[in-house]
């Protein structure tokens, strides 16, 4: 759906029939994922997605904010845009934008310094494109996205290269379209990035993690990444970053490594807090089925011993965000001790299993 505005009506009544056809809340026709077509590939026509499915589809309960002094009503979209922080970890935060034609080109306009974002930024975060650069956004098949900016790009500092590739990446492949990125700049393919060369080649995903730690494994060979959710504290708030690690093959099962990265915490040289008690212990294998993990912890990942079994709130966010970066989790359910009747910090029971938080960070804005 695209960004409008409506204009004072004489009468209700046509007030109205504006508003519905606009809107189109009855009939209207749901746009999909618009990205401007590549000069020199193979593209897909607009509305056309390789996994059949449209970005707007999941989008039917966004915001609208409204300017009564000059009667503009703007749909709006809630996207992530990966920033950094003061300790200089690439973290998601989620924002408020305007729904518009070509949304993966916009988040990345919204990563340029002096940017739309500068007005947004939270105390302690800067955005990570340097100043002036643009950008045209081009997809082609099999979820592949070219990011193709002009030479303003190049004007960044060589220690911030990895952090600016690992930002462009998972702000983009936050669509269900897109899980790969290729870089250009002005119309040329780039292999490496063009300061400090670290290497692109074929395209980067989220596989390829993000704020690495360096951990004790020191066998490349034989170990393997994942990322896991801690979290971090400025003056205003807490919020959650990502971190990849590298876990041993002495460990198979992928589930259980993050949990037991989860319980071991952050490294004791990063500014990272961890949320999980380093007494929880799993109590039998998790169970994968049809997208949802179960998961048997001990009392330990409770918040408190009372009557009432109350987790954390960042307890289960960590769980959530981070067991939903493993590929086919889609939910998580929770028992301590066999059993499932866990309750929030709201009070409220968890009757069912928990899905990815739709708005990760959003209460730092």
């Amino acid at each position: 759906m695209k960004t409008w505005k409506i204009l004072k009506m004489t009468t209700a009544i046509l007030t109205l029939s504006v508003l519905l056809a606009g809107c189109g809340l009855f009939g209207g026709e749901d746009k999909g994922l618009e990205i401007d077509p590549p000069q020199e590939t193979t593209y897909l026509e607009e509305g056309e997605f390789t996994d059949g499915e449209s970005v707007m589809d999941s989008e039917q309960e966004e915001g609208v904010s409204v300017d009564l002094q000059e009667d503009v009503v703007v749909d709006t979209v809630q996207r992530e845009l990966f920033l950094l922080d003061q300790y200089g970890m690439v973290v998601p935060q989620t924002v408020e934008l305007p729904i518009v034609e070509g949304p993966a080109k916009q988040v990345l306009e919204y990563l340029v310094q002096d940017g739309p974002v500068e007005d947004m930024l939270p105390n302690g975060f800067r955005a990570v494109l340097p100043a002036g650069t643009s950008v045209e956004v081009n997809i082609v098949e099999d979820g592949i996205v070219i990011a193709d900016f002009s030479k303003e790009f190049q004007e960044y500092n060589k220690e911030d290269e990895l952090k600016i590739l690992q930002a462009i990446t998972w702000t983009l492949t936050q669509f269900d379209t897109i899980n790969k990125v290729q870089i250009r700049i002005n119309g040329y393919d780039q292999p490496v990035m063009p300061v400090n060369g670290t290497p692109i080649g074929e395209g980067v995903s989220r596989e390829h993690g993000i704020n690495f730690d360096e951990n004790e494994v020191a066998d490349i060979t034989n170990s393997y990444p994942v990322t896991v959710y801690f979290l971090a504290e400025n003056a205003d708030s807490t919020y959650y970053v990502p971190v990849t690690r590298r876990v041993e093959n002495t460990e198979e099962n992928s589930i259980v490594a993050v949990i037991n990265e989860l319980v071991e915490g952050p490294s004791y040289t990063s500014k990272l807090l961890g949320a999980i008690n380093n007494e929880v212990e799993l109590l039998s294998e998790p169970i994968i089925q049809d997208g949802q993990v179960i998961l048997n912890f001990n009392e330990y990942i409770l918040g408190s011993f009372s009557e009432d079994p109350i987790i954390n709130t960042n307890v289960l966010d960590t769980l959530v965000l981070t067991l939903t970066e493993q590929e086919g989790i889609e939910q998580v359910a929770i028992q301590v001790n066999g059993k499932a009747e866990l309750v929030n910090e709201q009070g409220e029971l968890l009757a069912e299993p928990v899905s990815r938080p739709k708005n990760v960070n959003m209460d730092s804005f």
